[in-house]
C-alpha cells in the first residue's frame, strides 16, 4: 500500500505526516535532516505494519508553533499525537534527534507505546564520546560524516537542490538549534529518569558512526539495562539507510 500525505491539527500545530501499510502501528521519528521523502526502509516496514512518518513541529511541512521551546515540548506533543490518532501499543522508532524525542516520551508516559527502537539517538552524553558539532560543520562535510560507505555520501551530495529543499533545510536547522543548541544535543536531566522506560527497548547503532560515537550506545545500555543492543559493522549514523535489510530484520524480529 503506497504512502499518502495527511495533516492533523494537534496542540494548535498543523502537523504533516505520511502513512502507509497495514498492521500494528509503527511511528518513525526522523532526525535533524527531516523526512522529506519516503525511503526504502519505510516501504519495507509498511509491508507488515501501519507506518506513520510525521514531520516534527518546526520541521518539514509541519507548522512552527509558538509554544515550541525545548525537547520536552516535543515529547508532550507526540504523546498527544498518539492519543489523537488513537494509536495503541505503537512501536516508536526514533533516529538521532527522533530517538532523543522517543526517550523523552517514554520516561513520561508509555500508555500508548508498546516498544521502542532507538537508532543512534542523541539526548544522552557519554564521557569521552564527543559528538560531531552539527551546527558548525559545513553541509558537505556533514553529509560525508553521515555514512561509512563513501558511495552513499556521494549519491546524497549529487542530489540536486531546489528552492523548496533549501528552504526546508534552513527551517529544519533552525528548529534543531532551538531544541539542541545548549546543551549540545543532550538533556542533562534525562539519564536519571531512563529507568522509567518500562517497555521493550532495542538500541541500534553503526560501529563507524561519526556523528554520535558508538560509545554512547554502551552508556545508553548501562542506563537502560533491559534494552537489547545491536551494533552494525560497516555502518555510520543511519543504519536504516546504510544497512536497510539488517535494520528491517531487527525490527521484524523485535516486533514479534
Amino acid at each position: 500500500m503506497p504512502f499518502t500525505d495527511h495533516t492533523l491539527e494537534i496542540d494548535r500545530c498543523r502537523t504533516h505526516y505520511r502513512r502507509g501499510g497495514k498492521g500494528s502501528p509503527v511511528v518513525f521519528l526522523h532526525g535533524a535532516s527531516g523526512a522529506p521523502v519516503v525511503l526504502p526502509f519505510m516501504e519495507k516496514l509498511a509491508t507488515r505494519f501501519d507506518v506513520l512518518v510525521p514531520d516534527h513541529p518546526g520541521y518539514g511541512q509541519s507548522d512552527e508553533p509558538e509554544w515550541l521551546e525545548n525537547i520536552h515540548d516535543v515529547a508532550y506533543f507526540y504523546l498527544d499525537f498518539l492519543q489523537a490518532l488513537k494509536l495503541e501499543k505503537a512501536l516508536v522508532i526514533g533516529s538521532s534527534m527522533g530517538g532523543w524525542m522517543a526517550m523523552e516520551m517514554a520516561v513520561r508516559n508509555t500508555a500508548r507505546i508498546g516498544s521502542l527502537v532507538l537508532v543512534s539517538p542523541a539526548g544522552v552524553f557519554a564521557e569521552g564520546a564527543q559528538p560531531a558539532d552539527i551546527f558548525l560543520l559545513p553541509q558537505e562535510e556533514m553529509v560525508r560524516k553521515l555514512f561509512h560507505d563513501r558511495k552513499l555520501a556521494e549519491q546524497r551530495l549529487a542530489m540536486p537542490e531546489t528552492p523548496q529543499s533549501i528552504d526546508l533545510g534552513l527551517k529544519n536547522r533552525h528548529t534543531t538549534a532551538r531544541l539542541a543548541w545548549e546543551p549540545r544535543l543532550h538533556d542533562p536531566f534525562l539519564p536519571k529518569w531512563l529507568h522509567r522506560i518500562d517497555v521493550p527497548t532495542s538500541i541500534v547503532w553503526g560501529a563507524q558512526d561519526q556523528i554520535l560515537p558508538v560509545a554512547t550506545a554502551h552508556e545508553l545500555k548501562r542506563r537502560i539495562p533491559k534494552a537489547e543492543l545491536n551494533i552494525f559493522d560497516d555502518c555510520g549514523h543511519l543504519p536504516q539507510v546504510e544497512q536497510m535489510e539488517k535494520f528491517c530484520d531487527v525490527i521484524f524480529r523485535f516486533a514479534q
